[in-house]
């Protein structure tokens, strides 16, 4: 007889709108109570996928649950994106987002059925990834001036990589092209660790800029040739490698960034616990050697509110790089 009245009384508070607020409002206490799992947008081998996947082990064991990597590539990071903003806001599906997906993708896909601003909320900026200028090692060249060389003699003659037409490695060849004067053709690959590698050293492509993590093996190995990075100093995982910078080009002093994002209209408290407990495990001497030996800069925000201006701010300033460059979603 009291568990009934006990329900009946629930049952009126909620009705009503009388539960004591106290009660209700943390929607992370318990969390998580089931796998987490983390959207990334491009295949497996590539940067995001690297990044991700030194995070998912440290987080889970933050969370005390399993995460999960989910990748989904495909329409230059769109198809994994939409996704991502299409999950429950409920704080189990996190999106790896990078500076393509988010800051340049709007600006050349005009029928993009997902804002980024409006459609996710942020949590916190994880890396820095530069670029690698690499070449395959059987087309010859050995430094930018020899590439460039060998470029300007034969005009759209070589082809060059791209791990997808959104991607910032497309507009750093871009760039370079255009304060170089020369001219090629571009290739795009549905991603950069697996695809637009391989595609290079088949030798379907001569050069490429791609992400460090992508690329870095197979320079090590010998199958590729690193001219340049394109990072403000150079990168411990390739010491001897020369900056952009360094060579004339401070203009392509860049760098992808990713960073944590989760659908719009997650609860505020599980935003802030994802917050805090990304930035721990970023800064765990572990995670942060690791991704260092992949040619990563780990890279954080004070709060989640930071990094929304920050992405406010790349999507303005690189929407108008991909249009001055009249980049196309080809």
């Amino acid at each position: 007889m009291v568990r009934s009245l006990y329900r009946l009384a629930i049952a009126g508070f909620l009705a009503w709108g009388l539960w004591p607020a106290s009660i209700l409002a943390n929607p992370a206490e318990g969390y998580p109570n089931k796998p987490v799992r983390i959207i990334i947008p491009f295949a497996p081998g590539g940067a995001s996928d690297f990044v991700g996947r030194i995070l998912s082990q440290k987080l889970g064991e933050q969370l005390n649950q399993q995460v999960i990597i989910d990748n989904k590539s495909g329409a230059a990071g769109n198809i994994g994106m939409e996704a991502a903003a299409r999950s429950a806001p409920d704080g189990y599906t996190l999106y790896l987002g990078n500076i393509g997906t988010l800051a340049i993708n709007p600006a050349i896909f005009p029928n993009l059925s997902v804002k980024p601003l409006q459609d996710f909320a942020p949590i916190t900026l994880i890396a820095d990834v530069p670029s690698a200028l690499v070449v395959n090692t059987d087309w010859g060249p050995r430094s930018l001036a020899e590439a460039l060389t060998k470029l300007k003699a034969s005009p759209s003659k070589f082809n060059f990589a791209t791990p997808g037409s959104g991607s910032l490695n497309r507009l750093e060849m871009e760039i370079l092209m255009r304060s170089a004067g020369v001219t090629m053709v571009h290739v795009p690959y549905k991603g950069g660790g697996g695809p637009a590698a391989m595609g290079l050293v088949g030798g379907e492509t001569q050069l490429m800029f791609n992400t460090m993590p992508s690329v870095k093996n197979f320079v090590t190995s010998g199958r590729m040739h690193a001219l340049a990075v394109t990072s403000a100093q150079r990168v411990q995982a390739l010491p001897d490698v020369p900056t952009m910078a360094e060579l004339g080009y401070p203009e392509l002093i860049t760098g992808s960034w990713q960073g944590m994002l989760v659908p719009a209209k997650t609860p505020k408290d599980i935003i802030q616990r994802l917050h805090r407990v990304l930035n721990a495990v970023l800064d765990m001497p572990e995670v942060r050697e690791r991704l260092a030996a992949g040619g990563v800069f780990p890279a954080q925000s004070k709060s989640p509110e930071e990094f929304g201006q920050f992405l406010a701010a790349e999507t303005q300033k690189w929407g108008k790089v991909a249009r001055d460059a009249r980049a196309t979603a080809d």
